[in-house]
């Protein structure tokens, strides 16, 4: 066996857990992302998907992306930077921009290519970068390519943060970088102590508004809107696998920084453009998302229902205000046991387990859709309460 192969060889953890009989990852959905989905041929809840407002099968998009399709084609067989720019790319841009509440925006192909392409490149080698020690992986991965130095600050942690400021020379760029929500745990950025922050130690800041978009602000702005701190937020970014029924990302910034993104962004430019398909049905989600506020109020409404319901009966949730709901397991052997049972109740969740997180920390990922009924919240809950209390995790 060569090196490389008898290296990577003794890696065998997903072996040991498929032997176990709870390997979770990579189940095979033969049905749309809806409420319900079908797993070899077995009806089940889900609730491990990040469609927050369920458009992910609304005629209105699915024929968006079809219409794109037979108009433009499949692909566009090139960058944005050379021959894959449609007329559609830069429609979507400028209503993005404008929704918002910024001059411009990109769109690149994935979320996660905004923030590598976007953290790695927009600051220099005497400059800074300040990051959150739960943000997501593709701001990691953009300040790891990034010439700045990087500084780390305890988790939505002010004083933290401030400590991590008063070391940064005061004539250099510094640029902090949050989610607005959180992926995991579903908490809420302290946006409004940041802002004060950025101002006292004249710091530039990005949000990643992947979880926040369609879920919080005016009409689903997001974080920075829902804070009213839009205008003091630099750089915001989002994605369009969410909220946006689709797949792809922006950011959205002034003029003079989208400008330079676009010339020096190396995902951006050396990635292949996001689908016609992909790009018609995010701005048809766009359109339902404005239009029909009546699903954000039903995703709130599903949302503390399920929050009074899960404090209820005892289960540990953390900080979460929002439709991302952590069940705190604690055990990583017991987590993967625990999606396993729940999934032979008829529930689809997901874990998150070492070294995602801390071993002490590992837990259920619980997030809501603005279409499931309290009917399936119920029936969900129910089995988690049962579960749970098999395992002593709760009264």
């Amino acid at each position: 066996m060569r090196l490389l192969q008898e290296k990577l060889a003794k890696y065998d953890i997903p072996q040991k857990v498929m032997a176990a009989g709870i390997y979770p990852y990579f189940r095979k959905i033969e049905s749309d992302q809806d409420t319900e989905v079908q797993i070899d041929g077995k009806k089940v809840l889900m609730f491990g998907s990040n469609a927050y407002l369920g458009l992910t099968n609304h005629p209105k998009v699915k024929e968006a992306a079809i219409e794109a399709t037979k108009k433009y084609g499949t692909g566009c067989a090139g960058s944005r930077f050379l021959n894959g720019t449609l007329d559609l790319h830069l429609q979507l841009e400028q209503r993005l921009a404008k929704f918002i509440g910024k001059d411009d925006a990109i769109v690149y192909s994935t979320g996660f290519q905004v923030n590598l392409g976007v953290v790695s490149c927009i600051t220099g080698r005497e400059d800074y970068i300040l990051w959150d020690e739960l943000d997501h992986a593709s701001i990691i991965e953009g300040h790891r390519l990034s010439f700045s130095r990087t500084l780390k600050y305890k988790h939505n942690d002010m004083e933290s943060l401030e400590k991590q400021l008063q070391k940064c020379e005061p004539d250099r760029v510094k640029l902090i970088v949050t989610d607005g929500v959180f992926s995991m745990e579903g908490d809420i950025a302290n946006l409004p102590a940041i802002v004060e922050l950025g101002k006292k130690y004249n710091a530039n800041i990005m949000v990643d508004e992947a979880h926040g978009i369609g879920v919080l602000g005016k009409q689903g702005r997001g974080t920075c809107n829902h804070f009213g701190v839009t205008d003091d937020v630099d750089l915001i970014m989002g994605t369009f696998s969410k909220s946006f029924a689709s797949l792809g990302g922006f950011i959205a910034a002034d003029k003079e920084v989208i400008n330079y993104l676009r010339h020096n962004s190396r995902s951006y430019i050396f990635s292949a453009s996001s689908t016609p398909a992909a790009t018609a049905a995010a701005g048809a989600a766009l359109d339902i998302m404005i239009s029909e506020p009546e699903r954000i109020q039903n995703l709130w409404d599903l949302t503390n229902y399920a929050l009074k319901g899960f404090r209820d009966m005892g289960c540990k949730v953390g900080h979460t205000s929002t439709p991302i709901i952590p069940l705190f397991i604690r055990d990583n052997d017991l987590t993967f046991l625990i999606v396993r049972e729940l999934f032979d109740a008829s529930v689809f969740v997901n874990p998150v387990v070492a070294p995602a997180v801390a071993p002490q920390d590992t837990l259920i990922r619980f997030s809501l859709m603005a279409t499931h009924t309290k009917a399936q919240l119920d029936q969900a809950m129910n089995a988690i309460q049962t579960i749970f209390r098999q395992h002593n995790l709760i009264p």
